[in-house]
C-alpha cells in the first residue's frame, strides 16, 4: 500500500509502566515513515503528567495531517488522549474513545464480550486488603490489574507459591501498588495471540517463554520467548481463534489494529479456549507481534504503518 505523502504527528512515551514499549514502538514508526517520504513530528508527551500539559499545544503548532498514536496504557489507551484529539479535531490511528476506554478495562470488556458468547475466564474485582484475610478463589488463580497492559502486575498464586496462604501483607506483589485486582481462575496450557488489521484476522502466534510465564520481561526481551507463526495447532482451533479475534475487534469497535490474546488448554479442545483481553494500542517494536504476523503473510512493516494509516484517513476523513 502506498498513501500521499503527510504530515504525520506520533505520539509517544507518557508515564504509564510501558513507557520504553511506547518510545521502541515510535522509533520503528517514524524510521518507517521518513523511509517512505512522510514529514514526521515526533511528541513525547514526556515521562510524568506534569511534562504533558503542554502536548496540545505542541499538537496544534504542530497541525499534523494525521496522529499515530504509538502510545501504550495511560493515557494513550484509555481514552483520554482520544477524547482529546476528538476535542480538537485531529485524526488519529487506533481505536476511539469509546472502545478505549472499555477495552482497557478487562472487566468492561468481559461485560461486553460474554453476552455475545466471546469465551472469557470468569472472575471478579476485589479489594486488595481483602487478599490478607483469605484467597478469592480456589488456588491457581490469577491476580492482574483491571486496566493495565503488558502483563504488568499480573500475579499467579498457587498453593506451592511464596506468596503465602493467605497471601503474606509484605509479599512482593501487584496488591502493593493497585488497590483493586482482578481475580480470574488460572488457565492451563498455551498461551497464543491473534492480530487484526483493519477487518482482517492475520494469524496464530503461539508465545512459549522460556522460564515462568509471558509477563512483561518475556514480552519486551529479546530472547526469552519463543514466537512460533504460525502457530503449531490444529486447523479448527486456528479458525476459531481467529474468529473470536475478529468478533472482538467488531463488537469492541476496534480501528487500525488489535491484538487477542488467549490461553488454550489443549486436553480440553475448543472448551478449553478463553479470550483473555484484547489489546487496542498493539505494540510496533522490533519484538512486536503484530508486525510478525504481518511479515508472515507478506506485508513489510512500513506496509504496515501506511496501512493503519490509510484506514484512520479514510474513517475519521484528516483534519476537521
Amino acid at each position: 500500500m502506498s498513501i500521499k505523502r503527510l504530515k504525520v504527528a506520533v505520539l509517544m512515551g507518557g508515564w504509564a509502566a510501558e513507557r520504553h514499549v511506547s518510545l521502541s514502538s515510535a522509533k520503528g514508526i517514524i524510521q518507517a515513515l521518513e523511509e517512505r517520504g512522510h514529514e514526521v513530528v515526533p511528541i513525547d508527551l514526556g515521562a510524568t503528567r506534569a511534562e504533558g500539559r503542554d502536548f496540545p499545544a505542541k499538537l496544534i503548532a504542530a497541525n499534523p495531517d494525521i496522529v499515530f498514536n504509538a502510545l501504550h496504557g495511560v493515557p494513550g489507551e484509555d481514552g483520554t488522549v482520544q477524547g482529546l484529539m476528538d476535542i480538537m479535531g485531529f485524526a488519529y490511528t487506533h481505536s476511539g474513545l469509546a472502545t478505549s476506554v472499555i477495552a482497557i478495562d478487562k472487566q468492561l470488556t468481559k461485560q461486553h464480550l460474554v453476552p455475545h458468547g466471546i469465551p472469557m475466564p470468569g472472575g471478579h474485582v476485589v479489594e486488595c486488603e481483602s487478599l490478607f484475610a483469605g484467597d478469592p478463589l480456589p488456588r491457581p488463580y490469577v491476580l492482574k490489574p483491571v486496566n493495565e497492559g503488558s502483563s504488568v502486575g499480573v500475579a499467579i498464586v498457587t498453593e506451592e507459591g511464596n506468596y503465602g496462604n493467605p497471601i503474606a501483607r509484605d509479599a512482593v506483589g501487584p496488591w502493593q501498588d493497585f488497590d483493586q485486582l482482578l481475580a480470574e481462575p488460572f488457565i492451563r496450557g498455551r498461551e497464543l495471540t491473534v492480530a487484526v488489521l483493519g477487518d482482517r484476522a492475520l494469524a496464530v502466534t503461539e508465545l512459549r517463554p522460556k522460564s515462568g510465564f509471558y509477563d512483561y520481561d518475556a514480552k519486551y526481551t529479546d530472547g526469552l520467548t519463543d514466537h512460533i507463526c504460525p502457530a503449531p495447532v490444529p486447523a479448527e482451533m486456528a479458525a476459531a481463534m481467529m474468529d473470536i479475534a475478529l468478533r472482538a475487534h467488531r463488537l469492541l469497535g476496534c480501528k487500525g489494529t488489535s491484538r487477542s490474546d488467549f490461553r488454550w488448554d489443549d486436553e480440553r479442545g475448543l472448551d478449553g479456549l478463553y479470550l483473555l483481553e484484547v489489546n487496542t494500542q498493539p505494540g510496533m517494536t522490533a519484538l512486536s507481534l503484530v508486525p510478525e504476523q504481518a511479515k508472515y503473510l507478506g506485508m513489510g512493516y512500513g506496509e504496515l504503518v501506511e496501512s493503519i494509516i490509510a484506514e484512520a484517513l479514510a474513517d475519521r476523513g484528516g483534519k476537521q
